[in-house]
């Protein structure tokens, strides 16, 4: 059995999210530009020599079956057709359910990181389409780059973003995404921008924004405070708010004030997503949970 392999599976904040329109089969059509951030799960894989996809870690609410993770090594081994396996351990850094991600980029990592573990030779284009079958999330990870996002969030076109620091905030709450797209608050209409313009407009208006804060106090209260600082701007659905800043100083001034309860983080912006390195060290139980 080969050595294993460590791959950072960042997040992402949408930098604005307009919603233009809906398809015959209610999927919302929008438009969004997703910025990469240092802010990063831990997956560890592995390639075994027989055909089993192993999930070596526990993920609390989460079985095996409906795992991301799980999945993308599923489906990137019927695609490609390989007959050889993979171990799987994912260490959560990311919240859950805070519009940043997270479970979207396990999956698009797994894509990237099997690919060359199995050989498999696919184009991150190639991977994206295939991460389309997974998630509208997931094909900006699998492709690995800052994009702007159209469609259901698939057809994507990579771009270069300026170097940022951003202070991202999140209260004690999840936000379920079917719930927003289906609350009736939810704006469904936006005129469609230009890209150029997507990339020069700072406003990032976000049309979930009123449908999230009517329905979730929390995300009410952390936005209003990061305004109170100046701006702040809901990250897809939410949970997670986000503001940039001029400096590291300014940001731990603000850390250093945050309500009992509220995570936040300091994170610097990427323009690709880290490719992985040999970890010798790394060791896990030897029963897996799957």
């Amino acid at each position: 059995m080969a050595g294993w392999q460590r791959w950072l599976s960042p997040a992402k904040l949408n930098l604005g999210l307009r919603i233009i329109g809906r398809r015959a089969d209610g999927y919302h059509l929008l438009q969004t530009l997703f910025q990469l951030i240092d802010l990063s799960d831990v997956i560890h894989l592995r390639r075994r020599d027989d055909s089993l996809i192993w999930r070596v870690s526990e993920l609390p609410g989460v079985e095996a079956e409906n795992d991301l993770a799980i999945r993308a090594a599923r489906a990137l081994q019927r695609h490609a057709g390989v007959t050889i396996g993979a171990e799987i351990h994912v260490r959560k850094r990311i919240p859950m359910g805070a519009g940043l991600g997270g479970g979207s980029s396990n999956a698009g990592t797994v894509l990237r990181a099997l690919n060359r573990i199995w050989a498999v030779g696919m184009s991150p284009v190639e991977l994206a389409e295939l991460g389309a079958e997974l998630g509208a999330d997931v094909p900006v990870f699998a492709l690995g780059r800052n994009a702007v996002g159209e469609g259901v969030g698939e057809q994507l076109t990579p771009v270069t973003l300026p170097l940022r620091q951003f202070v991202v905030i999140c209260a004690p709450v999840q936000v379920p995404t079917a719930e927003v797209f289906a609350d009736p608050r939810l704006t469904r209409n936006s005129l469609p921008s230009t890209i150029p313009r997507l990339l020069s407009d700072e406003c990032w208006i976000n049309d979930c924004e009123s449908a999230v804060t009517a329905r979730v106090a929390e995300v009410a209260g952390t936005l209003a405070w990061l305004r109170d600082r100046g701006a702040g701007w809901l990250t897809g659905t939410g949970a997670a708010v986000y503001a940039p800043v001029r400096d590291a100083e300014q940001a731990q001034s603000w850390l250093a004030e945050l309500p009992s309860g509220w995570r936040g983080w300091l994170v610097s912006s990427l323009d690709e997503a880290p490719e992985g390195t040999d970890d010798t060290s790394f060791t896990v139980g030897t029963s897996p949970s799957w």
